[in-house]
């Protein structure tokens, strides 16, 4: 098992008064540096009750009002190593330090270590993940293979060539790596450890992959803050980093709850470039305070339920509502429409239902659909659709 860092060995004292410290000081700094804080914050010494939160649907409009990350940056833009767009479409920044987004520690606990070969199998392009996990990876001293997405039979060759010891990416690439190798006789890939993130983690497909070599650990986080929680090697809930505070909250008014009940994920992280402080992630989640036979002392969110709202995540991207509208404007012949997420094994499958008058072309909705939210759905053609009918529908089953 990997050897445990001091600050994950602090007592339950020790972690809140650590917290508090920083926490302070974030407050204080986002309070005179990032003006869309200030206007949330009462104070530069308030409490973090105090603080208002800020949602994910707020923030798309919030960035639309003030472009491009809606006042909510903590530094100089020159202090910006990179910028992306997340889905949503949100506009999310990177600041200078190595490991920005603190998936290092989250990587450590599931047994990366120095001198692996390790395949990143997540986008580079546009969206920010494959950064995250590269510059972590290389914190820890890995030997990264950017290898993105796609291109299944090239990935294969790039595993077996470099001999990779390590995975990151989503669980449903992974298995569809595996069958592309066994599809060229070249199953017995050398993955020791496969740190996934970005989808639900059924049981049954946990128990597959593991079945065909490595041990594989989960992480959470949000393009925005970035880790929020990990395995350990235990795989008895996800820690939450001494460097973020993670609470639950009844979605509808705020109000903290108790340990094991089920709210949104409220989330703050001990970052100044982008101090969005207790940011509503629209997650769904448990939290429990037991300790974890691994030895670390923290909460750990014991699993995540569903989504707040209308949004759902498809092949580790979160396709929101308003985004297929703004598509389906450029279409006049459809008047209704509706997206259906199910589930084939391990594959997220998105079906666009439109009920659409004369001719359509069903390609172009799809190509602009892909453009728009990074994931290309199959487009059915419906009779009618019954009023009040949900845009979003995940027929998705996590067992």
């Amino acid at each position: 098992m990997a050897l445990l860092t001091e600050p994950e060995r602090l007592t339950a004292t020790e972690r809140g008064e650590y917290r508090e410290r920083w926490l302070r000081a974030l407050v204080a700094h986002a309070y005179d540096h990032a003006p869309a804080m200030r206007e949330r914050i009462p104070s530069r010494d308030a409490p973090l009750d105090a603080i208002r939160i800020t949602r994910k649907d707020e923030l798309i409009d919030l960035q639309r009002a003030a472009p491009p990350f809606g006042g909510f940056l903590g530094v100089p833009p020159a202090d910006v190593a990179r910028a992306f767009l997340s889905p949503g479409p949100l506009f999310d920044p990177q600041g200078l330090a190595p490991d920005y987004w603190r998936w290092a520690g989250p990587l450590r606990a599931a047994g990366f270590e120095a001198g692996m070969v390790v395949h990143c199998a997540v986008s580079y392009h546009g969206t920010p993940l494959g950064w995250m996990f590269d510059g972590a990876l290389r914190e820890l001293g890995c030997t990264v293979i950017p290898a993105g997405t796609g291109n299944t039979e090239l990935q294969v060759q790039m595993l077996r060539g470099l001999a990779a010891t390590g995975y990151v990416g989503t669980p449903s690439a992974l298995r569809i790596l595996y069958e592309k190798a066994a599809e060229l006789g070249a199953r017995d890939l050398a993955l020791r450890r496969a740190f996934v993130a970005g989808e639900m983690l059924p049981s049954s497909l946990r128990r597959e992959l593991q079945d065909l070599g490595p041990t594989v650990c989960q992480g959470y986080g949000t393009a925005d803050l970035g880790a929020l929680g990990y395995e350990c090697l235990e795989r008895e809930g996800m820690h939450v980093p001494t460097d973020a505070v993670v609470e639950i909250v009844d979605p509808r008014t705020g109000e903290a709850l108790p340990s094991g009940a089920v709210g949104e994920v409220v989330a703050t992280v001990n970052e100044r470039t982008y101090p969005i402080i207790r940011f509503g992630t629209g997650d769904l989640a448990l939290l429990t305070e037991e300790p974890c036979p691994c030895g670390r002392t923290g909460e750990r969110i014991v699993r995540i339920v569903g989504r707040v709202g209308d949004a759902v995540k498809v092949r580790g991207m979160f396709v929101h509502p308003r985004q297929v509208d703004e598509v389906i404007a450029r279409f006049p012949e459809v008047s209704r429409w509706q997206m259906v997420v199910t589930r084939d094994g391990a594959r997220d499958l998105l079906t666009l239902r439109v009920v659409a008058a004369g001719e359509l072309d069903a390609t172009r909705l799809a190509q602009n659909v892909q453009d728009v939210i990074k994931v290309r759905p199959d487009v059915e053609r419906a009779d009618a659709l019954a009023d009040g009918a949900p845009k979003m529908r995940d027929l998705r089953t996590w067992e």
